[in-house]
């Protein structure tokens, strides 16, 4: 099997077209990586970067956790790329939810250069939640107890005026998102695709080398015996060979509807009936159930607690003690959020009504079901259906990081990486990318990564 990946890769290199959209790939790959380093003037970022060091980032689920995985650690090397391709993230999952919602925008996505215009809107938007982001983001390293929760061993922001700091890190942090969705974008066009999903992948793949040392610190810690054993190591591996497993099925997963063409007459040619099937994906809404319920459940906490602080009343601070994670009413309230957002982004995104329309206009039709409201109706069940089946699987890949963590003692840099969001968004984004090479080496005969040219799991 590894002969014959290393046969794909070079023969991924005797097309030129390919070669050069993967050298331009890479190239601009380490141009991100060199924004989530690049130090903000005014700004020491060795400092914070030894608390989050010390500290191992407590939560995974907050947001501060979330960013510091999707930056790649540019947050806190208090980097020009510390808001990371987030906002535009962000802006593109608002306006996609605004285009459903709001007939002027689901009329505009419809006509002919509509999504251009759509593409556009979530640009400018993109800057606006920059501005305010970064701006706030300035005012978090200015107090970064309050951001952090704990106190750091020095002083982050040197710069004075005040003001000129501020305003100077909110345009800075602004314009290294632009540029990493700028790099996203043209990674799309002129690369091997998937652009934004590579800038991410790049930005977790860099927490790879913390990973292994904290891996490695489970079982030879330097100063004391670990309380780690051989029985512990091969669970690990078992889980992870489980995760990587389970993620690959059901991203690959789909129910095949069968879909019947009649025959028709165009003019004075007639064309036969043809057979088809529309594929639904069973984890239709992807990684955005995970991300939505982690960055909500992170106020719960932080409000309580704040309200303890101001009142001393005991109450908020029990009810702020079960907002923690790893808690059982955190894990119950994290899970039903995760399936309420696997329905939510479905609802959204996924237009029975419209889906059935479009099949009874093209003469197609499901055999056994009427055309038109009936067709609708067994679309929306059969999407009910099989999103409870990929919501749960959501639901299991985010509460395993959390166990491991809180259970078995397992680092935060190593549950975090090897278990949940990180390993799905991984392992999807490298199923993308094989796809996209596979393409272009069938395009001219060459065998893909594997020897029939398929990824296991498509037709």
């Amino acid at each position: 099997m590894l002969a014959g990946i290393a046969n794909t890769l070079t023969n991924c290199f005797k097309i030129p077209e390919l070669k050069s959209r993967i050298l331009f790939t890479l190239l601009l790959l380490t141009i991100c990586r060199l924004v989530a380093i690049l130090p903000i003037p005014g700004l020491d970022g060795g400092v914070l970067k030894e608390f989050f060091e010390s500290k191992a980032a407590k939560s995974g689920s907050s947001l501060m956790g979330m960013y510091s995985m999707f930056t790649g650690g540019a947050m806190e090397r208090c980097a020009i790329g510390a808001l990371g391709i987030m906002p535009y993230i962000s802006a593109t999952i608002i306006i996609q939810l605004l285009t459903a919602v709001v007939p002027t925008l689901s009329k505009l996505v419809r006509e002919e250069g509509g999504r251009t215009k759509i593409i556009q809107y979530g640009r400018y938007l993109t800057v606006l939640l920059c501005l305010g982001q970064g701006f706030f983001m300035a005012l978090g390293w200015e107090n970064p107890e309050k951001l952090f929760g704990s106190s750091l061993s020095g002083k982050l922001v040197y710069m004075e005026p005040i003001w000129w700091y501020r305003i100077q890190t909110t345009l800075i942090l602004t314009t290294g998102t632009m540029l990493l969705m700028w790099l996203g974008e043209q990674v799309t066009d002129r690369g091997i695709g998937n652009g934004v999903s590579l800038v991410i992948t790049i930005g977790i793949l860099a927490r790879l080398p913390g990973a292994a040392q904290g891996l490695f610190d489970m079982f030879f810690p330097p100063e004391m015996e670990s309380k780690y054993n051989l029985f512990h190591a091969i669970a690990l591996v078992l889980l992870l060979i489980a995760v990587v497993a389970g993620v690959i099925a059901v991203t690959q997963a789909q129910r095949k509807i069968p879909v019947q063409y009649a025959q028709r007459t165009v003019g004075r040619k007639t064309y036969a009936g043809t057979s088809s099937f529309m594929p639904l994906r069973v984890n239709y809404s992807g990684v955005m159930p995970i991300i939505f319920a982690s960055a909500i459940l992170m106020f719960p906490d932080k409000i309580l607690s704040g309200l303890h602080s101001t009142f001393d009343l005991p109450l908020f601070g029990s009810m702020a003690a079960k907002f923690r994670e790893g808690e059982p009413v955190y894990l119950i309230i994290y899970g039903a959020m995760i399936l309420f957002f696997s329905y939510f982004w479905v609802a959204t995104q996924f237009n029975e009504i419209q889906i059935a329309d479009d099949l009874k206009k093209y003469g197609g039709y499901i055999p056994g079901v009427r055309p038109g409201a009936a067709t609708s109706s067994f679309l929306h069940h059969a999407m009910s259906r099989i999103t409870f089946a990929g919501g749960l699987f959501l639901t299991i890949i985010a509460v395993i990081p959390i166990l491991m963590g809180r259970f078995m003692g397992v680092p935060f840099q190593v549950h975090t990486f090897f278990g949940g969001t990180s390993m799905l968004i991984l392992v999807g984004v490298m199923l993308d990318t094989m796809r996209q090479v596979e393409t272009h080496l069938l395009m001219r005969h060459y065998d893909g990564f594997l020897k029939k040219g398929k990824l296991r799991g498509r037709f």
